[in-house]
Order: C-alpha cells, then sequence, then structure tokens
C-alpha cells in the first residue's frame, strides 16, 4: 500500500487544502491528513476542532486517514504511518522557496521518503487560511473558499 503524509496546520481547512487532498488521492492508496499543533502560528482553532472539521469532510472516503501530528519530524510520522512520501502544496512562487528547503532537510533526516509538491488548482491558488480568516472576520462571504460546517464553525468564533 502508497500512502502519502500531508502535513499542515488547517487552520482552517480549505478547498485548496480539499484540492491536493483529493489529488493525492489519485496518486497514493491513503493519504493521512496530518493536523499540526502549529503553537507558534497561534491557531485560532484548537488541534481537536481542526481534526474534527477536517474529518467530518473525509468520514466516508477510506483513503484518507486525519490524525493530530504530535510534536515531532514529519519524517518520523511519516514512518509511523509507512508513508512513502510528504505531500506538500504550492500555491505561488513565494511558496516554492521555504518548501523546497524544507524538502531538502527532511530527505537528509529520511532519504527514503520523497516529497511531492502539488501546485493548487488554478481556482484554489488564491485560497489561503490566513485570508478566509480575515474575510470572516469583516463579514465577508467565503462560501467560496471552505466547507458549510468550516463557515459555521468560524462565524462561531467570531460571534
Amino acid at each position: 500500500m502508497r500512502v502519502a503524509i500531508y502535513p499542515g496546520s488547517f487552520d482552517p481547512i480549505t478547498y485548496g487544502h480539499m484540492d491536493i487532498i483529493e489529488r493525492g488521492c489519485g496518486l497514493f492508496d491513503k493519504v493521512v491528513v496530518a493536523i499540526a499543533k502549529s503553537e507558534s502560528k497561534n491557531p485560532m482553532f484548537t488541534l481537536e476542532d481542526r481534526i474534527n472539521l477536517a474529518a467530518s469532510i473525509y468520514e466516508d472516503n477510506d483513503k484518507v486517514e486525519v490524525v493530530g501530528f504530535p510534536r515531532k519530524l514529519t519524517v518520523d510520522l511519516a514512518k509511523d504511518y509507512g508513508a512513502c512520501a510528504i505531500i506538500r502544496g504550492l500555491r505561488a512562487v513565494s511558496d516554492f522557496e521555504y518548501e523546497f528547503q524544507l524538502a531538502g532537510m527532511n530527505r537528509k533526516l529520511n532519504n527514503n521518503i520523497e516529497t511531492l509538491f502539488l501546485m493548487s488548482d488554478v481556482e484554489n491558488q488564491i485560497i489561503s487560511s490566513k485570508f478566509v480568516k480575515e474575510i470572516v472576520k469583516l463579514n465577508g462571504d467565503i462560501k467560496k473558499f471552505t466547507t458549510k460546517s468550516t463557515i459555521k464553525a468560524l462565524k462561531e468564533k467570531y460571534d
């Protein structure tokens, strides 16, 4: 079975993330969505909330497993799940430099795990969790960026 890890903060999960997950499912037998605690990013949602939001989207998809990402190296988490690859999504050229360096470090830590860069679909390249949170904070419409359950959870945070 070919397994890939897709790590991130997913604060909150967006259609951009979902695009990468679904495309990863076309390449691998299983995609483990590893949601990091990301304390340094000061997330809006708790780790449990982010896991629940993502898991509810994929509850009927046997190819996707959503897990919390403990404080450990991504390559070690990948090894725990028997993953042969780490999926990273790219929206713009500006993402590439950081992701390239991260992939290089991961390769040095474990050269048995490949990093696969997937470009977001053109429709989703502009979407970022940061912008989604800002738009909802200002009472904007985010239907084009994320799911109904995520919109509801975001609105509850600002009410």
